[in-house]
């Protein structure tokens, strides 16, 4: 696995209490689409898109944060997926058709997984989680398509969103259209750019220099990333205080039993 210091996407996915500025979410959006277009470009199906499975990194020094698509020990080539070779995937991420016979999976389950991860992202939570994966089927079988969240408030976000749930595969969007979605593209989120994004941007090293990087709507600031980082690693410090706390308690019970018993053992044989 590639060096992610700045932890996964599930650690921004996790914490509702922090918000995340538009424009750090359309700069991640736009980066991990761009990913998912160039791995489908070569014909592979990653088959287990989640937040768990995007890394955070920034390059020492850069101030900058890119996300980068993991774990691709269930990617296939397209051609060579079948109903007999297919079982990866988790639950609450898969396509509506991975609940059909007869099964045919193509990269769209990707892009649906992707919608499901952004809409996570935003909302913290899933917009259809149940426990077994033919509940899940069960479920997503009696519904028309994913219903906007009173979350998402953006019209242009909601219609890309929409686009990539869409329950017809042969409906959805590909990633090559949604990298150039109107929520990019259009002259508000041209506009909807920080001014540290900007300073980045003009800032980045030579080595990171392309046309991504040069665009400062592409640009994910270490800065926002830190405030879910570190706060996340305060809270897990926190739960190991806890557990210590608890497995002291319960060495202290096991003890005070234990010596209940002692004593007990010792009157019986007086």
């Amino acid at each position: 696995m590639e060096y992610a210091n700045m932890g996964t996407l599930n650690i921004v996915a996790q914490q509702r209490q922090i918000p995340l500025p538009s424009y750090v979410l359309r700069a991640l959006m736009k980066q991990i689409l761009g990913g998912i277009h160039t791995f489908h470009d070569s014909g592979l199906i990653h088959r287990d898109i989640k937040p768990d499975n995007i890394l955070l990194n920034s390059p020492p020094g850069s101030g900058l944060v890119r996300a980068k698509i993991s774990d691709f020990g269930f990617a296939k080539y397209e051609d060579l997926i079948n109903e007999q070779t297919y079982t990866a995937g988790t639950i609450p991420y898969m396509a509506p058709e991975m609940f059909k016979k007869p099964l045919i999976v193509t990269q769209k389950v990707d892009i649906y997984a992707l919608g499901i991860t952004f809409y996570k992202l935003i909302t913290h939570k899933y917009p259809v989680n149940e426990p077994t994966f033919e509940e899940q089927g069960k479920k997503i079988n009696l519904m028309q398509g994913i219903e906007r969240p009173p979350e998402i408030t953006d019209n242009l976000l909601w219609n890309l969103l929409s686009k990539m749930l869409e329950f017809d595969p042969n409906k959805r969007i590909i990633a090559f259209d949604a990298h150039l979605h109107p929520f990019f593209e259009s002259p508000e989120a041209i506009a909807d750019i920080s001014d540290e994004q900007k300073k980045l941007a003009s800032l980045a090293d030579v080595a990171y220099k392309n046309n991504a990087i040069n665009n400062p709507s592409f640009i994910v600031a270490e800065t926002e990333i830190k405030k879910f980082f570190i706060h996340y690693i305060q809270i897990q410090q926190e739960k190991q205080k806890q557990e210590q706390k608890l497995d002291e308690e319960e060495k202290k019970q096991k003890q005070i039993l234990k010596n209940k018993i002692e004593q007990q053992q010792k009157k019986q044989q007086k």
